[in-house]
């Protein structure tokens, strides 16, 4: 298996130096954390989404440009995830126009990615998942994204195929950023794998105002087992240009009655590709679950 994913890198590496623009990144994320899950206490070192990827573009003509990406999750901690050195992220094959940009491969939903710029503990143990669905990576996804000639609004509609025994899926956003304003609308009707006539709506919105960002969102959930609804809020203030203070604050009955999320954390930024943070997160419900966690880490982005 190992020679397996190294020759596909390999591959992978060489048909990007064919390309007019190549793009390898990543980010490394490692916490060590004091955890209590369901009564249970221990001390782990985890790796939080680190990733590495390539990403570029090829030029067919003066106004089309070729898109791929190539990104694949790495866990620091133990160098494994699922039995595998490197686990499959988001992917796909693009063609960029005038007139728009559609891609297809595997990917997070429109619903999903309207959301990032308010969740302020994305892939740690306060991530806005605890609360809500459609934080879906969709495989087999083709999607259309409007051009930048619409200015401060994009629009994005996917569409899913579930290709056997399967009900196809849908996905949309419409998002206006300008400035300090960020508005958004989503909705999935059918996404999920294995479950039938489920319809997820959410709205977003945040305002910047000098130093200080205030976010929110709230999501409506309706499927034939049940429906549900929940909302967060988030507030993230750069102290200075290096002391960054955050706090997040979610609740919902969408995945579990009563479940609650509370963040509170700070990051100290040694460059911009550089920081380290601490966070105390506390995720309840009002079955069995009271979880908490307090951690401290350090990101190196690349």
């Amino acid at each position: 298996m190992k020679k397996s994913v190294l020759s596909t890198a390999f591959l992978v590496v060489m048909a990007a130096q064919s390309a007019n623009a190549v793009t390898l990144y990543g980010k490394a994320n490692v916490a060590l954390q004091q955890v209590d899950e369901a009564g249970d206490s221990e001390i782990e070192l985890i790796s939080n989404s680190s990733r590495i990827g390539l990403m570029g573009d090829g030029a067919v003509s003066d106004n089309v440009l070729v898109l791929y990406r190539f990104e694949y999750e790495t866990s620091v901690d133990d160098g494994e995830n699922s039995g595998q050195t490197l686990t499959q992220r988001n992917i796909y094959l693009g063609v960029q126009t005038q007139y728009g940009t559609l891609m297809g491969g595997v990917f997070d939903t429109p619903l999903k990615t309207a959301a990032s710029p308010v969740d302020l503990f994305n892939d740690l143990e306060g991530d806005i998942r605890n609360i809500f669905a459609g934080e879906i990576r969709a495989k087999n996804i083709v999607q259309y994204v409007t051009p930048k000639s619409f200015g401060a609004v994009t629009g994005k509609i996917a569409y899913i195929t579930k290709e056997v025994d399967g009900i196809d899926g849908v996905s949309a956003s419409i998002a206006y950023s300008d400035g300090p304003i960020y508005l958004a609308a989503a909705m999935d009707q059918d996404v999920e794998d294995n479950v039938a006539n489920t319809d997820t709506y959410r709205v977003i919105g945040a305002y910047t105002l000098g130093d200080l960002q205030i976010g929110g969102a709230y999501e409506k959930y309706d499927n034939e087992q049940g429906d549900g609804d929940g909302y967060f809020a988030s507030v993230q203030w750069d102290i200075t240009d290096q002391w960054v203070f955050k706090t997040q604050y979610g609740q919902s009955d969408i995945k579990v009655e009563g479940r609650e999320s509370f963040s509170i954390g700070g990051d100290y930024k040694f460059t911009k590709a550089i920081k380290a943070f601490g966070y105390f997160t506390q995720n309840e419900d009002d079955l069995v679950r009271d979880d908490d966690y307090l951690g401290v880490g350090m990101e190196i982005k690349f």
